[in-house]
């Protein structure tokens, strides 16, 4: 029977996508379908058919996979954020690992096993950061929450599972003020309205929580109002911060931030190291997890005295001044100029002197250095979802760095490098799965690269 839209047909789950949904074959169609797990047969609206794929929607379990399990969310299937929630965590950690290891075969062409993959130590509240997007229910009601995924309706959500409880109780006195004082939400497509998100960072180590609100103008109405309401939420509020965004875009921060009680930055201890982090470093969401990531980074690494390692994408310093004590120099390089300015200030925290940093694009800060003779015996790659430019890699290659270390937090970009970097004379020796992200799609992995002798 030729597949149809709107047809219910019955499906059997072979396989899992690199966003958690469900794979199933009919005739010579490929069908995705969301809140599945593999091994099971389950009944399917179909949604779309394209030239040789479809999407589907789950109507019923027929037969349910060993793995699977109640969602403990009311929102999970809406909100684009818990794609695994339905299924326990180890088959969440066995689908992780295995895209890793087939992500690395399919596109880098490497035929090494990863080890095993590092479990978290939490699955519920781990996160340290959230931003919250502010608008209106269709009965014209104040919310917060996430995105639905693959858009920006917002899926109303205070008590998320994955952020600990103080994050919804400042976001019902947030809610509260708004509505006491009649202050408007963002509408993004008219382009009107004041606050257009919630952003909340926290500090595992020391408590310390810096709120900003990310505001489509210049100030906020009764401010001395909303800072008292704040402030009352918990005494381990340190901050509240604006941010300052009036562009029609999709970028949640604006470039200005205006502190308006307490300070912008929160104080948190990683592995024995003080980090000053500001409402636009990057910092690691999942502390207790980064502690251990940065452990086997630093262990694949393979450092000693005499060595001067170069930190790419070293955001606020956290990976480069966690392993500034067992080598000579440190030098990290970060486009956002206020993450330098964190570095700078927690390297100064900290005493450690041999460090160094600089603002400025990945790929033209590795060029520069090797202008002027630079020959890093160790190099840390950390970048962004969309991995490394050509530059960038061009760079460190002719650099002639002893080993490379990767820390990726998306296989397909990590394996794409790794390519490069092989065919460049490097040799992937050790792959190392690590999950930062509980109940999500992403996983991070940590790559380490010997040139070939």
């Amino acid at each position: 029977m030729q597949l149809k839209k709107n047809m219910e047909i019955e499906l059997q789950i072979i396989g899992t996508t690199h966003d958690g949904k469900g794979v199933g074959r009919y005739n010579d169609f490929v069908i995705f379908v969301p809140h599945c797990a593999e091994g099971e047969t389950v009944k399917v609206h179909v949604l779309s058919v394209k030239k040789n794929l479809a999407y589907g929607k789950l109507l019923e379990v027929i037969v349910p996979s060993p793995a699977r399990i109640e969602s403990d969310c009311p929102v999970s299937e809406k909100c684009g954020g818990c794609v695994f929630r339905h299924i326990t965590y180890e088959e969440e950690l066995r689908i992780k690992y295995n895209r890793v290891s087939d992500t690395l075969k399919k596109i880098g062409g490497l035929s090494i096993t990863p080890e095993q993959i590092l479990e978290s130590p939490e699955i519920y509240g781990y996160r340290n950061k959230a931003q919250y997007p502010v608008g209106y229910t269709k009965d014209g009601k104040i919310t917060a929450g996430f995105f639905a995924a693959h858009s920006h309706r917002i899926v109303g959500c205070l008590n998320c599972q994955l952020e600990p409880p103080l994050f919804e109780n400042i976001l019902k006195a947030v809610i509260a003020f708004m509505n006491e004082y009649k202050i408007t939400a963002y509408n993004e497509e008219t382009g009107e309205g004041l606050i257009r998100n919630i952003y909340i960072r926290r500090a595992r180590a020391t408590g310390q929580t810096a709120v900003c609100f990310v505001i489509n103008g210049d100030s906020i109405p009764h401010e001395d109002k909303l800072i008292e309401t704040i402030r009352s939420v918990s005494p381990e509020i340190t901050g509240i911060v604006l941010n300052i965004n009036k562009s029609r875009t999709n970028v949640i921060l604006g470039k200005t931030c205006k502190t308006i009680w307490g300070n912008d930055r929160i104080t948190d201890i990683l592995c024995g190291v003080k980090y000053e982090i500001s409402p636009q470093s990057f910092y690691q969401v999942n502390s207790l997890q980064t502690g251990r990531l940065y452990s086997i980074a630093k262990e694949f690494a393979d450092l000693n005295k005499n060595d001067t390692l170069l930190d790419m994408y070293c955001g606020a310093g956290t990976i480069g001044l966690f392993m500034a004590d067992s080598v000579k120099n440190l030098i990290g390089v970060e486009v956002v100029p206020e993450a330098i300015e964190d570095a700078k200030r927690n390297a100064q925290i900290n005493n450690i002197s041999n460090a160094r940093f600089i603002c400025s694009d990945a790929g033209e800060a590795a060029k520069r250095l090797l202008s002027e003779g630079y020959r890093p015996d160790v190099v840390v790659l950390d970048p962004p979802r969309k991995g490394c430019d050509t530059l960038t890699i061009d760079s460190v290659v002719s650099m002639s760095p002893e080993r490379i270390v990767y820390v990726s937090c998306d296989p397909a970009t990590l394996a794409r490098d790794l390519k490069i970097f092989t065919e460049k004379g490097y040799i992937v020796r050790r792959v190392k799965p690590v999950d930062m992200f509980p109940r999500t799609s992403h996983v991070e992995t940590v790559v380490m690269m010997s040139r070939a002798k």
